[in-house]
């Protein structure tokens, strides 16, 4: 007998609901927030169980700590929801999701081999952030002051005491503090990106995805945890609509009656754009890629379609687009086949 297990989970409380495969409400309770006891609550219930909880904080961790314990489990992206609501009204809410298959947007979690890559690619990136927040503090702070600060000298630490000196005498201990701040986040970004680059070149794929175009060490670390298999996705357009890179059209009143009464498409506008609903991380990868083959890989075959396009009177950024689509494509295609690049089969599917 199946039962469809629906569970809205809070730093504190967890609320869970159970519904049979009739729609019946069967029980629900409020546990703490503790992995023993909500594994002990799921094993409790008989037959056939299915898990789903909304994608949040504790997602990864729910996932990870469940998955063992029943037949399936679903990371649901759930909008805002509208009327009445409650902990056990969202918990028997998606225990019926689940029983009619209305989860409309699924979220991947399992990340297998390279769990301990995703989070020290996570962990890089948090410090990437925050040491960039503060060197822009940094310029900032001199800007507020007159002092002009193009390019990078002003991070240099052999001219430092020239800067400092640019700036009052009740700014410059504000300055040095900055100064503190941004090199001990340096210090720990160039940790976290050694541990990151030294975990992923124990993986095998590693190796062959670096030969891709545009393709870095760092971008390479940062893209594996969250493809994780290429398999996941059908086709490469599918990847594309993961990425964000896909393109939408959208119109409406499509069809007119015409003199002979039968229908006809009109001559809509349709809006054009990309998808919103994205890993932003990936995007960022690629689009990152193609700026690196469009800046510095002259010699390229990726490079000279893009001048190509440039020549047809394509835009740039939507060259760029292609560019980027180009990328991921390869790098989808070499993750499946485990092949290296070769710049003579792109010459020649051109």
């Amino acid at each position: 007998m199946d039962r469809y297990i629906g569970l809205d989970a809070h730093s504190a409380s967890c609320t869970v609901a159970v519904v049979g495969p009739s729609g019946r409400r069967l029980q629900s309770q409020v546990l703490e927030t503790n992995g023993k006891v909500l594994v002990e609550f799921v094993c409790t219930v008989p037959g056939t169980k299915h898990l789903c909880f909304e994608e949040g904080n504790h997602a990864a961790w729910l996932h990870e700590l469940l998955s063992p314990h029943v037949e399936e489990i679903v990371v649901a992206h759930v909008r805002e929801s509208r009327g009445p609501k409650s902990d056990q009204r969202d918990a028997f809410g998606l225990a019926e999701m689940l029983r009619i298959g209305a989860v409309k947007t699924r979220v991947y979690k399992g990340q297998g081999e390279f769990t301990l890559l995703g989070e020290l690619a996570r962990a890089y990136t948090v410090v990437v952030v925050d040491s960039t927040r503060v060197q822009r503090r940094l310029k900032a702070l001199f800007r507020s002051r007159g002092v002009p600060t193009d390019g990078k000298g002003v991070y240099s630490p052999s001219a430092r005491a020239e800067w400092i000196a640019k700036l009052p005498e009740r700014s410059r201990t504000r300055a040095e503090t900055l100064y503190m701040e941004m090199d001990a986040l340096l210090a720990v970004r160039k940790k976290a990106l050694r541990e990151m680059t030294v975990e992923a070149r124990r993986h095998s794929v590693f190796r062959t995805l670096k030969t891709c175009p545009g393709m870095g060490e760092i971008r390479i670390a940062q893209m594996m945890p969250v493809v994780v298999t290429p398999y996941r996705f059908a086709s490469k357009r599918a990847f594309w609509a993961y990425i964000g890179l896909a393109v939408v059209t959208r119109s409406s009143s499509d069809w007119v009656r015409a003199k002979d009464g039968k229908w006809i498409r009109a001559q809509t506008l349709q809006t054009r754009g990309l998808n919103r609903n994205f890993n932003r991380r990936l995007k960022d990868v690629f689009k990152g890629a193609a700026t690196t083959v469009i800046q510095h890989r002259d010699d390229e075959p990726l490079y000279r379609h893009y001048q190509s396009l440039l020549d047809g009177g394509t835009k740039p950024n939507l060259a760029k687009l292609t560019i980027a689509r180009q990328i991921a494509s390869i790098t989808l295609s070499m993750w499946r086949s485990g092949e290296e690049y070769d710049p003579k089969r792109m010459e020649q599917s051109k």
